[in-house]
């Protein structure tokens, strides 16, 4: 049961027992709210018999009292079961789906857009509270009293029982094949919010390219069309479900005209006295209304299919295996006859081999779409290659856990990821744990000094989502000086120079020539006259390498790499 309900609900393990747990709790509530109908079924039973005898007042006075604080308390109980443990499994399942988003490989990212991601961690694990909340205990524990219920009418009488009870399972059985009809509308609904997020976030992001090119207007009446869409798929989401629940619990309400109808023929047979007939009257009457509210319970329960499977897709989404420990001989990166493609194209590497020595610069470069980046990103296992090898140090890199592998990278990416915190806490990030003077020493290592300096508050100075307070070489001396902070052996640049002007260049590269040293380094560029000074080239064109050496073998060789830079040294020389 445990396993069936944290498989069908994307429950943890102990979710699925606090679900078992707020079952019980509204199934014993539903039933405290009957003692009052007991009370009154012997109420009434002593006043057909000729009044109340003195002793039995004090039994409904102590049975009014004892029935309060046992739905108080039983209700309480509901609190504190459904409630309280939903938004603890809340926490549990956000924390959960992070955890799992940390782990896995960034091909699974390409698949998926940021906004859907976001909306299955905040919006979907929004719709399952309510759902632990309000719909499911409640259905299961009206579901599971309304059984015992049923036991005690068949028993007193079965033909009463059947007149009324015949309608709930017909309800139910008409809310419960809606599924499919739901699910559909509930698939396009969820469509269209993740347009109109993803619509909404785009316009933050390109705010300033949609002003520049005076295109605010034709985009914005785009996302209206989307709103307007989002609008009319809710609406005809809603009506598919009313158009299940709301016959179903009209055909609820049958039960108590059958219960009528049976009880007064049966009457006037004289098969049925008037005492069990008023008791059947008072039991459908409070029956029906929790019943009803099952009804509309099952249809948001089949509505939560939807986002269910989107938290499913992540949970059982493949993480990328390896062992915990990193075990090599040396940093020498190797590319064994390596072949890679992306989901969304075709072949990107094939067949690519070199060898990036420990203590060495080597530069990959080549056209654009060549496959140079990929090649970096599958040397830190951002992605699993098709075929070939790709070894660390003699290590194969795909049997290391990846984040093991990182432990031993410091990635220098051209766009440079900051968060709104302070430029201590930014450069912090390479060494979780390094003391404040070692930070500062890295920073100073990075050329950070002269920026920092003159900000208001200096190193404690917050710098904006982005570090939006900051220049671009700025921005790129605060990710060199985590590189240098973290001092792993093998050091990634991809182009880390390539947006910035001629001074901010400058600065770079100093802190740059310090990061790498005595490292195995391998940097993307564009730049021909970035790589002069690097040990070894390999230009890779349509996917596999076209040429390697040195700067100067590959000019003596008159090829590719000759050919461009030629090309850069002819676009240098133009003028306006």
């Amino acid at each position: 049961m445990i396993r069936f309900l944290m498989k069908k609900y994307a429950l943890s393990r102990q979710g699925a027992k606090d679900l078992i747990t707020a079952t019980i709790a509204c199934a014993v509530h539903n039933f405290t709210l009957m003692l009052p109908v007991s009370l009154l079924y012997f109420l009434v039973s002593d006043l057909m018999g000729g009044g109340v005898p003195q002793g039995h007042l004090w039994f409904y006075l102590a049975g009014m009292a004892a029935g309060v604080l046992l739905i108080l308390f039983s209700y309480r109980w509901v609190y504190g079961a459904t409630y309280y443990a939903t938004y603890k499994e809340s926490s549990v399942r956000r924390i959960s789906l992070a955890e799992k988003l940390r782990k896995l490989p960034l091909s699974f990212f390409g698949k998926r857009d940021l906004s859907d991601l976001t909306t299955t961690i905040m919006a979907d694990c929004t719709t399952l509270e309510q759902s632990f909340s309000h719909w499911i205990p409640e259905f299961f524990g009206s579901m599971l009293s309304t059984c015992v219920v049923a036991v005690g009418l068949f028993a007193f009488d079965w033909r009463m029982a059947l007149a009324a009870l015949w309608v709930l399972p017909v309800s139910l059985a008409i809310v419960a094949f809606s599924g499919k009809v739901q699910n559909y509308f509930t698939r396009r609904q969820s469509e269209a919010k993740l347009a109109v997020a993803e619509g909404i976030q785009e316009a933050l992001e390109t705010m300033r390219d949609l002003k520049s090119d005076n295109a605010e207007g034709k985009y914005l009446d785009g996302l209206d069309k989307k709103i307007d869409v989002q609008e009319k798929r809710m609406i005809a989401s809603e009506l598919g479900c009313a158009l299940f629940v709301v016959p179903a619990g009209m055909l609820l309400k049958l039960g108590i005209g059958t219960v009528a109808l049976v009880g007064g023929m049966l009457l006037a047979e004289g098969t049925l006295s008037v005492l069990t007939f008023f008791l059947y009257l008072l039991v459908v009457s409070r029956l029906y209304d929790p019943l009803s509210s099952s009804l509309q319970n099952l249809a948001a329960i089949i509505s939560t299919n939807i986002p269910i499977a989107r938290m499913n897709e992540i949970e059982n989404y493949p993480v990328q295996p390896g062992t915990a420990e990193l075990k090599t001989n040396g940093y020498d990166i190797v590319f064994d006859n390596v072949s890679f493609a992306y989901d969304s194209g075709g072949q990107v590497l094939r067949g690519v081999s070199f060898t990036a020595k420990q203590g060495e610069v080597t530069a990959l470069i080549g056209p654009s779409g060549g496959g140079k980046s990929t090649a970096a990103k599958l040397a830190a296992r951002f992605w699993d290659a098709d075929g070939g090898k790709i070894t660390l140090g003699g290590t194969d890199i795909t049997t290391v856990d990846p984040e093991k592998l990182l432990s031993a990278y410091s990635v220098v990416f051209q766009d440079v990821t900051l968060f709104n915190n302070t430029v201590l806490e930014n450069i912090r990030i390479g060494r979780q744990g390094a003391t404040d003077e070692e930070v500062l020493a890295a920073a100073r290592e990075a050329q950070c000094d002269e920026f920092v300096q003159k900000l208001p508050k200096g190193y404690d100075t917050p710098i904006g989502e982005n570090g939006s307070a900051l220049s671009g070489g700025e921005r790129q001396r605060i990710s060199i000086a985590r590189a240098l902070l973290k001092d792993a052996p093998v050091i990634l640049l991809d182009e880390a120079t390539a947006s910035l002007d001629a001074e901010s260049e400058t600065l770079v590269q100093r802190a740059v020539s310090r990061l790498v040293k005595g490292k195995t380094v391998l940097i993307i560029a564009h730049r021909m006259r970035t790589v002069e000074g690097a040990d070894k080239l390999v230009l890779l064109k349509d996917g596999k390498v076209a040429e390697q050496g040195t700067p100067r073998e590959l000019l003596e060789r008159g090829g590719v790499y000759a050919k461009m830079c030629a090309l850069q040294q002819q676009s240098g020389e133009w003028r306006i």
